[in-house]
């Protein structure tokens, strides 16, 4: 019995192309569309399974919904001699509706209930002019990041710029500020010491006007003591006559 037809819409159909250098890994990607109002189960299958590795390469396809799948080619040592004989199967079905175990599935499944389409790969080397092409293109990239790299590193040089020219005219207006302020201090301490002279002054003076009315006081009682002295002695010699006189 003739298998079913496949449900599932792949794109590429047909073909599978892997473009080198193939020295790192190299990775082509596999639509599947689902266009149906069932479930699909699917498997991708390759006939040189050591070469590439496949993600996801089993699942479920919802109605009407798509998945990609990453199909990556290892590193190998690329011959243009040697034609790839690799390829792909992608094997579906239908999806049971109390479907619980997709293993389990897969291995009751009955031979017409599959569908398969097969694609092959094909290897591809840049051509020198593409290469040409590609390191152009690299290079105007790489020219276009700088410019754009020096645009935003030049932005934040210019502002922080203008803060720093703010920064200064703020120290300067402070700087102005802090000589006023000196200024005012020094005119002050200026102040002070004049009146502090004109006190000293002023005590010197109090002091040298109490010292001479001192001396001049103490003069006047010396003076008073003298007189009386000269009077007492006086009075005695008085008395010591008239007590002669009397004798």
């Amino acid at each position: 019995m003739a298998r079913a037809e496949q449900v599932l819409v792949l794109e590429p159909q047909h073909e599978l192309k892997f473009r080198g250098p193939f020295t790192d890994v190299v990775t082509a990607t596999l639509k599947l569309t689902n266009p149906t109002d069932r479930n699909v189960c699917f498997k991708v299958k390759t006939t040189a399974p050591r070469r590439y590795c496949v993600r996801p390469n089993s699942g479920v396809i919802d109605a009407g919904t798509s998945i990609v799948v990453s199909v990556m080619l290892q590193p190998f040592e690329y011959d243009p001699n040697e034609k790839s004989k690799h390829k792909f199967m992608v094997q579906s079905m239908l999806a049971p509706f109390d479907m619980t175990d997709m293993e389990g599935v897969w291995k009751e499944a009955k031979p017409e209930e599959l569908m398969d389409s097969k694609l092959r790969c094909t290897f591809e080397m840049p051509l020198e002019n593409d290469k040409t092409h590609e390191s152009e293109s690299i290079k105007t990239v790489s020219s276009s990041a700088s410019s754009v790299k020096n645009e935003h590193t030049m932005l934040p040089k210019s502002s922080s710029a203008s803060l720093d020219d703010g920064e200064v005219k703020k120290i300067m207006e402070e700087c102005k500020r802090l000589q006023m302020e000196v200024q005012r201090l020094r005119e002050e301490n200026k102040q002070i010491r004049d009146d502090d002279g004109l006190r000293k002054r002023k005590v010197a003076s109090v002091a040298a006007s109490h010292s001479s009315t001192m001396v001049t006081s103490s003069m006047r009682d010396e003076g008073l003591s003298t007189r009386v002295l000269a009077l007492c002695v006086l009075f005695f010699v008085i008395g010591v006559i008239i007590g002669k006189l009397a004798l």
